[in-house]
C-alpha cells in the first residue's frame, strides 16, 4: 500500500505557469488518493486557475508567495534575495518537513542552487546529479548526470552509478540494473581522461552491475539501464535525444498528412503508431529527480504541459514510497 505524501509545487515556474501547473496538479490529485499538494505562488493567480476545476479541496492547499524567480536571473542572487519567491517558499516546506517533495518547471540553475542551499545534501554526496529517465527500445533508462555538474570527478561518477542503480531498481523495477559509462567507443582504453580514470573504479565498485562503456548510439536501443557521465555530456545526450524525437514525430505527421493516400494510411496505422509514440514519450516519466538530497527535488521541463506536471507529481509518489533517500544513505554508510 502506498503511503500518503505531500508535494510542494512551484505554481509560478515554467513557460506555461500557472495554468499548466495548476491543471497538472489537479489531475494528479484526482488520479491519486494518496497525494496532497501545496501549491505555492501568487495567490490570486493560482486560485483563479483552481476555480476552473473540480477536486478535493482538502488535498490542494494554496500557499501565497509574492515573488517569482525568472529564468534569466542569476541563480545564486535570486535564491538569496527573493526569499518570498514561489520556489524558495516551496523548498522551505520540504526543509521544514511539511512536504516530502518539491516539483518545479522553473529556472534549472535556481533549482540546483536552492536545493543544495535550502534542502541540503545527504552526508557523503558532494555533487547531487539530475537523473532523467529516457525511453528506449528495451524500457526506461536512467541518465546520470544530465546537467547539474558539468565538471565532475571520477568519485562523483561512481556515486552517480550507485544512486542511479538504486533509483532504477526501486522506482523503475529493474532488478540488478546494467550500469554503463558514456564513451566514444566500446573498448576500455577509449575515452577522455575522466572516463579512463573512472572506468577501473566502476569495475571495482561493489553493489552495481557495471557492464563497461556505452556508446551514445546504443542508448536508444536500451543496451544499459543506467548511463553515467558528467553533466556536460549528459545534457548534450538529453537534448539530442529530445530533438531527434521531436523532429521525427514532426516529419512523420507531415508525410502522412500531406497527401490523401497518406491520410488513409494514417487512419489504418493510428492505433499502432500511438502505442509506439507513447513508449518513446519521455514526458511519461515526469521530470528529472535530483539525487542525493535530504528531500526529493524534481525538475520538470521549462515548457511542461499539464500532463508532464501530473507525471512529475506521480513520480514523487513512487520515489518517496520506495524510500530512495534512505537507501542512498544506507549505501553510503556501507561504503564508508
Amino acid at each position: 500500500m502506498i503511503n500518503a505524501i505531500t508535494v510542494a509545487v512551484d505554481a509560478m515556474g515554467g513557460d506555461n505557469a500557472p495554468a499548466a501547473i495548476v491543471k497538472g496538479v489537479v489531475d494528479a490529485v484526482n488520479n491519486n488518493e494518496c497525494v496532497t499538494v501545496k501549491l505555492v505562488g501568487i495567490k490570486e493567480a493560482v486560485e483563479a486557475e483552481l476555480s476552473k476545476y473540480t477536486y478535493d479541496h482538502n488535498r490542494i492547499e494554496v500557499i501565497g508567495a509574492t515573488e517569482v524567480i525568472e529564468t534569466a536571473e542569476h541563480p545564486v542572487n535570486a535564491i538569496r534575495r527573493k526569499k518570498d519567491s514561489s520556489m524558495v517558499v516551496a523548498m522551505n516546506l520540504v526543509k521544514a518537513g511539511e512536504a516530502d517533495a518539491f516539483v518545479s518547471a522553473g529556472s534549472t540553475g535556481a533549482i540546483l542552487v536552492g536545493a543544495q542551499a535550502i534542502i541540503g545534501r545527504i552526508p557523503g554526496v558532494k555533487r547531487p546529479p539530475l537523473a532523467p529517465v529516457l525511453p528506449t527500445a528495451k524500457g526506461p533508462l536512467v541518465l546520470v548526470d544530465c546537467g547539474a555538474n558539468v565538471d565532475s570527478r571520477p568519485d562523483h561518477l561512481v556515486l552517480y552509478a550507485r544512486m542511479g542503480s538504486i533509483y532504477s531498481e526501486y522506482v523503475l523495477g529493474i532488478k540488478n540494473p546494467r550500469v554503463g559509462i558514456a564513451n566514444n567507443g566500446a573498448e576500455e582504453e577509449k575515452g577522455n581522461q575522466l572516463v579512463k580514470d573512472t572506468f577501473p573504479l566502476l569495475k571495482e565498485c561493489r553493489g552495481i552491475n557495471f557492464i563497461g562503456s556505452v556508446e551514445t548510439k546504443d542508448i536508444p536501443q536500451g543496451n544499459a539501464d543506467v548511463v553515467v557521465c558528467d553533466g556536460f555530456v549528459g545534457n548534450a545526450i538529453l537534448k539530442m535525444f529530445e530533438g531527434v524525437g521531436y523532429t521525427l514525430l514532426s516529419e512523420i505527421k507531415h508525410s502522412m498528412l500531406s497527401t490523401f493516400r497518406g491520410k488513409l494510411g494514417a487512419l489504418l496505422i493510428k492505433p499502432s503508431l500511438k502505442k509506439v509514440l507513447k513508449k518513446y514519450d519521455a514526458t511519461e516519466y515526469g521530470g528529472a529527480p535530483m539525487l542525493g538530497l535530504n528531500g526529493l527535488v524534481v525538475k520538470a521541463h521549462g515548457s511542461s504541459n499539464a500532463k508532464e506536471i501530473k507525471n512529475a507529481v506521480e513520480q514523487c509518489i513512487q520515489f518517496v514510497d520506495a524510500d530512495i533517500n534512505v537507501k542512498i544513505r544506507d549505501t553510503l554508510t556501507d561504503v564508508n
